[in-house]
């Protein structure tokens, strides 16, 4: 039967090519990675590898269960070690992801409060800055998605956390930041500065010059929000912020100028 031993000697054969390079990652003999071959391949009555090519390839067979291992494995890594830290007193881990890129002003903070009060979790935080994040919650790689998109997944759902304004940022001296309303026509000839995110999942793109069936001249991207807002500055193009980041920067800019 497939065991977990096979799904190991598979992978560490991809790896390396060879049943000898294979048995050293293994720590085992070849005729031993070689026995376990035959075993599996005996009790399904199937060939698994190619062992005429140099290196090893695998038979439609032989991948078929390599797709299985590629699922499995990490898996099983994640929950030995999630075995250890509950072994050493640890009461679990909270894996965690966020794809906005503005968002760390207020949710690091909060992060650290979680940490205070549940000291026992260990506390794993990555981005989720990639086209289609909710694949992270759907392959069990995280368990808590800070998503604008509200995706509708089997097993998944929302919870809101708040409502806020996007506002759109201009330079002091540009044309239209006197204008007291904007319109999406006056923007056709702008280019955006923006996170680097698909178009479709930026607001003003979305809910404001799509639905007028207009766009931007160009998109220029910048993953860093300092950068973004010294692009704008030099006039370099237009930005949307939500409000939280915008106001921050408001008060740094009305700090300057008391000083």
């Amino acid at each position: 039967m497939l065991e977990l031993r096979h799904l190991n000697t598979l992978t560490a054969l991809r790896a390396h090519g060879s049943l000898a390079a294979a048995a050293d990652e293994l720590h085992v003999t070849a005729s031993a990675v070689s026995h376990q071959l035959k075993e599996l391949e005996n009790y399904y009555d199937v060939s698994l590898v190619n062992r005429r090519t140099r290196p090893l390839t695998f038979t439609p067979a032989g991948k078929a269960v390599l797709a299985l291992a590629d699922n499995i494995m990490p898996q099983v890594t994640r929950t030995k070690n999630d075995l250890k830290r509950l072994a050493h007193g640890q009461a679990g881990r909270l894996r965690l992801a966020s794809e906005c890129h503005s968002c760390f002003d207020w949710l690091m903070p909060i992060l650290n409060h979680y940490r205070r009060e549940w000291s026992d979790v260990e506390l794993d935080f990555a981005t989720g800055f990639e086209p289609e994040p909710h694949h992270l919650l759907m392959e069990g790689d995280i368990d808590l998605l800070i998503t604008t998109s509200d995706l509708p997944l089997d097993g998944i759902s929302y919870q809101p956390l708040f409502e806020y304004e996007s506002r759109l940022v201009l330079s002091p001296t540009h044309d239209l930041a006197a204008q007291k309303f904007i319109e999406p026509d006056d923007l056709i000839n702008e280019t955006l500065i923006a996170y680097p995110v698909e178009a479709k999942r930026l607001d003003i793109i979305a809910n404001f010059m799509t639905p007028a069936q207009v766009s931007f001249e160009s998109v220029r991207t910048t993953e860093l929000t300092a950068m973004l807002i010294q692009l704008v500055a030099s006039e370099r193009g237009v930005a949307a912020l939500p409000d939280w980041v915008v106001s921050e920067y408001e008060k740094k800019a009305g700090s300057s100028r008391d000083h």
